[in-house]
């Protein structure tokens, strides 16, 4: 298993990791609509916006991309970074590769410089994000419009 930044030749198959494990792990949170609405929203191309935003890393294991996520800045906090496409193929997960990739990105530059990590969790995420050490932000148990929850994890 290696870790890697992300190539703009990897943007298929990172689209494709994506789209996948939506359908696979997220399937029993989340209608078919929902599903493919976001799925929608990680083509090809909008991975590749989304790289030049952020720093983008992989899990490889052998050629085979088997997760992904990526972390930057907040836009509204200057000492807050924000962790973004957070995704482990439905093979792997529980075997520690979303830890190991939870692990890089709090290691990042990013990460490094902030006082507080954000992200927006999946229903099916959160207890995966509290074993990790991030808790509900504010106190709500409940998902936004968007369908997410909003965690933190503030750096002591």
């Amino acid at each position: 298993m290696t870790v890697r930044k992300f190539e703009k030749t990897d943007a298929e198959a990172v689209s494709a990791l994506i789209a996948h494990t939506l359908r696979t792990t997220n399937s029993k949170d989340y209608s078919h609509e929902y599903i493919e609405d976001i799925v929608g929203h990680h083509t090809p191309e909008e991975i590749i916006i989304k790289s030049r935003k952020t720093h983008f890393y992989l899990i490889c294991e052998n050629d085979t991309i088997i997760a992904c996520g990526s972390i930057g800045q907040s836009e509204n906090t200057a000492d807050t970074c924000e962790l973004y496409t957070i995704f482990v193929h439905p093979d792997y997960q529980s075997k520690g590769v979303g830890r190991k990739l939870i692990e890089t990105l709090e290691g990042d530059e990013y990460s490094m410089s902030a006082n507080r990590i954000e992200l927006s969790a999946s229903i099916t995420a959160v207890d995966f994000y509290k074993k990790l050490g991030y808790t509900l932000s504010e106190g709500v148990t409940k998902p936004g419009e968007d369908g997410l929850l909003r965690m933190e994890k503030l750096r002591t």
